[in-house]
């Protein structure tokens, strides 16, 4: 399992894949808080934080890591060589999670240089280090447990379908409806008493809990829980070739 998660570490850092993904997050994301005249811009809005951050980021997320995993197992299946992966000494799980920690590592490599903007941010309040690190640390957390369930949702996505494009599109419509679907349901008002239990069975909710800098273990249960379940779906999504 080492060899293989290594493998697709390797694989995602010897490509222009993971430093395309890597570099789209940080400009993407540089731009909307320091270039554009918005309301995410830090200069323009005066406060020592970077929530813009954090509201973009998911957004960034829903596009990149489906490109990060349409591949995963759709390309091993168009080449053929997905044979001769499951015929090595490892259970289907242990495929999968060498698969799913190489995403995972991509997503904390792209995250990392944004602690470059955390710094310039501390360096310029006044007086340097007014900023709300509990928030900012509970929103670190929260972003990556989002980054984390993105990637089970695109790997399931990509263990249905040998088509790379087809696997990008079915991770980016779940990972839009779990990160948003839910809010849109619940502001329909269409569930009374239950409209609150809607709400909160989508991303966003957990993920606004965390970055207020509470870690819940609601909150922590519920994303392990969306990420097994997805992990789970992979497992049975490649144990039907035998059925």
């Amino acid at each position: 399992m080492l060899i293989l998660f290594k493998k697709e570490v390797s694989s995602f850092l010897n490509s222009l894949i993971g430093y395309i993904v890597i570099t789209v997050f940080l400009l993407v994301n540089g731009l909307f808080l320091w270039v554009f005249p918005l309301d995410s811009n830090i200069l323009n809005f005066g406060h020592a934080n970077i929530d813009g951050l954090f509201t973009i980021a998911p957004f960034v997320f829903l596009f990149l890591i489906p490109a990060i995993t349409m591949r995963m197992f759709a390309e091993e299946k168009k080449s053929g060589t997905i044979e001769q992966l499951l015929t090595q000494p490892l259970t289907d799980l242990q495929i999968i999670m060498a698969k799913y920690f190489g995403g995972l590592i991509l997503v904390v490599f792209s995250l990392l240089p944004t602690l470059i903007y955390f710094f310039s941010v501390y360096q310029l309040g006044l007086p340097p280090g007014n900023i709300d690190q509990g928030g900012l640390w509970g929103s670190y957390i929260g972003l990556l447990f989002l980054g984390a369930s993105f990637v089970a949702i695109g790997l399931f996505a990509s263990s249905v379908t040998d088509n790379q494009i087809i696997s990008f599109i079915i991770a980016v419509v779940l990972c839009g409806f779990a990160y948003l679907g839910f809010e849109f349901i619940w502001s329909l008002d269409l569930f009374g008493k239950y409209d609150l239990f809607i709400k909160s069975l989508g991303i966003s909710a957990h993920y606004a809990s965390m970055s207020r800098g509470v870690i819940d273990t609601r909150d922590v249960i519920y994303f392990l829980s969306v990420i097994v379940l997805f992990i789970m779906l992979a497992k049975i999504s490649l144990a039907s070739r035998k059925w």
